[in-house]
């Protein structure tokens, strides 16, 4: 469940990133409401997935999710450019997040259950 946490917080990011843009410093009343809601589900959300994976790893994972997810937004939505070097770079970024996905999977789940056996 931890990782669905993380997922979805990830991909609230992006929208709260959009919604920030729209609400133009917050003087437009439903992107500004749109952007404050998103962000706070997304962090709570964050914030679940930090109890029971490591906080290096969530938050690479989070802010990685986030950031490649708002520049493939940019790209194919706002017409931002897609040079190869970028779209090769945010191909490493989403490989790194699939890696550290892979690596800490069971770890922290025993690690967990050990925490709670105190």
């Amino acid at each position: 469940m931890q990782w669905m946490y993380i997922f979805i917080a990830g991909l609230l990011e992006i929208i709260w990133v959009i919604g920030l843009r729209y609400s133009e410093g917050f003087t437009v009343l439903v992107p500004s409401i749109i952007t404050l809601i998103t962000l706070a589900i997304s962090f709570y959300l964050f914030s679940k997935s930090l109890k029971f994976l490591p906080i290096g790893t969530a938050y690479a994972i989070f802010t990685g999710l986030g950031a490649a997810g708002t520049a493939i937004v940019g790209i194919l939505y706002f017409q931002e450019s897609a040079s190869p070097s970028k779209l090769f770079f945010l191909s490493l970024m989403l490989i790194g997040i699939i890696g550290l996905k892979m690596t800490t999977s069971d770890d922290t789940k025993e690690t967990e259950v050990l925490e709670e056996g105190k």
